[in-house]
């Protein structure tokens, strides 16, 4: 047990008047089996930190770079991370008010309101600071925290005010350790003046501002805090150690009574560190700089360098905010949101979403990155969003990470084709997953491509960057090869791709081979550039050849609706009307390939490889709509108000990533059933409406009538999507089946992943692309080229 200061003896003596006995060791070791919390977060926050050339180091405009993640879900703080962006170290924390003997615990029995702790006069976000306010159902008490990180330590800000309203209450903190980025293997020890828990040489400490009246350790389910205060009210036993057992633990501290029309504040902070008594010392500096002063360095308040600097620094965010419909207020959180989920040991590491998909069912025993992971296909749109925003040292920095991620000859383990990028990695570049997706070995080239034309990358270094990352990849689109990592052993033949972008089937995608003809079209100008001509030659014969073949490949003529004539989801070979079937995924059957329609096609005009008004994809068009389709096979659910609806799509027919349509259980409870049915993603809205845009410019601009719809549609549409933290959802509900637990509303994000940052950059691009009247994502040598009238 930790040495226990005077002031923490006497705090202790108090707490044994009251009756509250501390025994030393908890009993119950590991606890009942752990899990992470949900994933529907309606905040997410870090500490905004300027690079050093490119790279995140201490010494900076903004000192010492900080390395704490938090998220907000259902109202309280849950996954925060200290280290890499994946390393959670909590769960969650909560408080737990007892009032008589009943105890009401915020999340579960309360309601919530969010909002940011600072804004413009417009009301738009100025940094992702929050403060949040849980309210009982009864309208007895509210607690507001306010949440922020130390921008010049290793600390988690949380700053509470307990308000009771009609009743006397009597609140506890309620704080569950996951260190380490497990739920398992964790010690601890409670004392009034903080609790402390650890796993190896990974430390936090919470130091309140005033020491609690009574304090314990123990096993979840088994001796920890909540489990004692359901009892009776009361938490008579109180443990001071976890000793030399380990398992899953939660930490409890009281607070005094507050009687009714009283507010009782208190101030807490979370330190983390590699050993007890660094993680002590980073939440009592944090204390001794004054919280104000910490928020006022977080959000840019004053006269540090913090979020509100960023953003003004970002020229067209102005720019974009005009074309919303909300007075920006989702861009400025989308701008925030994209910068947040960047790792600060490696810059330009961009993830997918500070989330673990469901993960209030998801076993916490084993670590797990979740969605705190790179995916190249995801990178890509965020880097992208960046540079709309104009931001060009993210995006650089971005560009230059890639090689970490690229496999090569010395890639630990390889024994295969090299130059193709990996499909899954830790920031670190610690390899995940190893299916090969062609778009993200296309997508970097094309990230590169843009750089280099708008100047933010300079002939000299595009040249070295395209002979040792480029034209490997290049080389790859064309040649593909044998793959030889982990256990991958398949030949890849491009256009062939063994998954696409939904990294579940293998074969021809219109959104996997868009992305292939451009990155090969743009690959060819670099290659051309830096006197390859021989590979120019061949990347373009080769994106020739593939956009020449994109119909026959892909679009049916006898397909099973309407007319018969229409882009696939997918075809596995180079025949689109032989029925073949696809493969099973996610409890769904395998069906025959002309009856899964998705929005993949969509990509061939964002790109520019085929002209909005070409008649594969106007004929496409409709079958995407079809709204009369059967539930199973329908992709177009529009949601909204009577006559004012929004366009929203599912990822493709027969979809099967999400909730169980007939159980209401999360996605993968209960094995992989057919009931499992993935819902409405919001960013197809954005896909859908980059479409309108590039319809409306095919004459040469965009009119005032078009804008307006196009705004009115399906900006706003995406508006609509956004929670009241501003954050923009994977998934939002269709509608279809049993609303589960937590009885969904139309259009409501789930529990997939929230904020999934690919949705908040097709926002950012969907606005860029109404403000320029023409697609951010189009590639002049590409439709130059491919996209002719018919």
């Amino acid at each position: 047990m930790r040495f226990m200061t005077t002031l923490a003896l006497c705090a202790s003596t108090l707490a044994l008047s009251a009756g509250i006995a501390q025994a030393q060791t908890a009993p119950g070791a590991p606890g009942e089996p752990p899990t992470w919390a949900s994933a529907a977060k309606i905040g997410a926050g870090a500490s905004y930190e300027a690079y050093v050339e490119g790279q995140y180091r201490d010494g900076g405009p903004t000192g010492e770079v900080s390395k704490v993640w938090f998220s907000i879900a259902d109202g309280v703080l849950t996954e925060t991370m200290w280290g890499l962006i994946h390393e959670a170290q909590i769960k969650q924390m909560r408080m737990a008010v007892v009032i008589g003997d009943e105890v009401v615990v915020e999340g579960q029995d309360t309601d919530f309101a969010i909002d940011y702790l600072t804004k413009d006069d417009e009301g738009r976000p100025l940094s992702p600071s929050y403060r949040v306010t849980t309210r009982d159902r009864q309208g007895r008490f509210e607690i507001e925290k306010r949440i922020f990180t130390d921008p010049s330590g290793q600390a988690l800000v949380v700053r509470v005010q307990v308000r009771a309203l009609t009743a006397s209450v009597v609140p506890f903190v309620l704080l569950e350790p996951h260190m380490a980025n497990t739920g398992v293997g964790d010690r601890g020890d409670a004392e009034v003046n903080g609790l402390f828990a650890h796993e190896g040489d990974t430390h936090l400490a919470l130091v309140p501002d005033v020491p609690f009246t009574a304090t314990s350790v123990g096993f979840v389910g088994v001796s920890d805090g909540l489990t004692d205060l359901r009892d009776n009210g009361r938490m008579n036993r109180a443990y001071a150690t976890t000793g030399e057992a380990s398992g899953n633990i939660m930490l409890t501290g009281a607070l005094p009574r507050v009687r009714p029309g009283r507010t009782l504040s208190r101030d807490f902070v979370i330190g983390f560190g590699s050993d007890a008594g660094s993680a002590e010392a980073e939440a009592r500096e944090a204390h001794e700089a004054g919280l104000d002063r910490v928020q006022a360095e977080y959000d840019g308040t004053g006269s540090a360098i913090g979020w509100s600097d960023w953003l003004a620094s970002l020229d067209q965010l102005p720019r974009l905010a005009e074309q919303s419909t909300d007075g920006g207020k989702l861009a400025y959180a989308s701008a925030l949101m994209l910068k947040v989920q960047e790792d600060r040991t490696h810059s330009g590491a961009l993830i997918a979403s500070l989330s673990n998909p469901w993960g209030d069912t998801v076993d916490a025993t084993q670590s797990s990155t979740g969605y705190k992971a790179v995916w190249p296909r995801d990178f890509y749109q965020v880097a992208m969003a960046m540079l709309a925003l104009g931001d060009t040292q993210t995006p650089l920095a971005a560009f230059r990470y890639l090689p970490q991620v690229q496999v090569r000859a010395d890639t630990p383990g390889n024994t295969g084709a090299t130059g193709w990028f990996l499909q899954k990695t830790h920031v670190d570049g610690e390899i995940e997953w190893v299916g090969v997706q062609l778009d993200q070995t296309a997508m970097p080239i094309m990230l590169g491509w843009r750089l280099w034309k708008d100047g933010h990358i300079d002939d000299a270094e595009m040249a070295a960057v395209y002979a040792d990352m480029i034209k490997p990849a290049a080389d790859f689109l064309v040649d593909g090869g044998t793959v030889g990592l982990l256990w991958n052993d398949r030949t890849i033949t491009p256009p062939w791709s063994q998954q696409e972008r939904w990294e579940e089937q293998e074969g021809h995608s219109p959104s996997t081979t868009a992305a292939v003809i451009t990155g090969l079209t743009v690959a060819a100008e670099i290659a051309r550039a830096s006197g390859d001509v021989p590979s120019a030659d061949r990347y373009q014969a080769a994106a020739d050849d593939y956009a020449s073949k994109v119909e026959s490949r892909m679009f049916t003529t006898t397909g099973e609706y309407g007319d018969g004539r229409y882009f696939m989801r997918l075809s596995r070979n180079d025949d689109p009307n032989d029925k073949g079937l696809l493969g099973e995924n996610n409890g769904q059957p395998a069906m025959p390939e002309d009856r899964i329609i998705d929005g993949g096609f969509l990509e061939l005009v964002r790109y520019g490889v085929r002209a909005p008004d070409a008649a594969s994809i106007v004929e496409s068009l409709g079958e995407y709509d079809d709204q009369t389709r059967e539930d199973r096979f329908r992709v177009r659910y529009d949601v909204g108000p009577e006559g004012d609806r929004t366009p929203a799509f599912r990822r493709y027919g027969n979809d099967g990533y999400g909730e169980n349509a007939q159980t209401g259980g999360n996605y993968g409870v209960g094995g992989m059933t057919p009931g499992q049915r993935g819902r409405i993603w919001p960013f197809f809205t954005g896909e859908r409406g980059h479409y309108q845009i590039a319809l409306a410019a095919a004459d040469g601009s965009v009119d005032d009538a078009e804008r307006a719809e196009i705004r009115r549609t399906y900006v706003r549409g995406m508006e609509r999507f956004a929670n009241g933290g501003l954050l923009l959802p994977e998934q939002v509900w269709d509608g279809v089946g049993d609303p589960t637990a937590n009885a969904y509303a139309l259009g409501q994000g789930t529990d997939s992943a929230t904020p999934l940052a690919w949705t908040h950059a097709e926002y950012i691009k969907l606005l860029r692309s109404l403000a320029d009247g023409a697609v951010w994502d189009r590639y002049a040598p590409v439709a130059g080229r491919y996209a002719r009238p018919d």
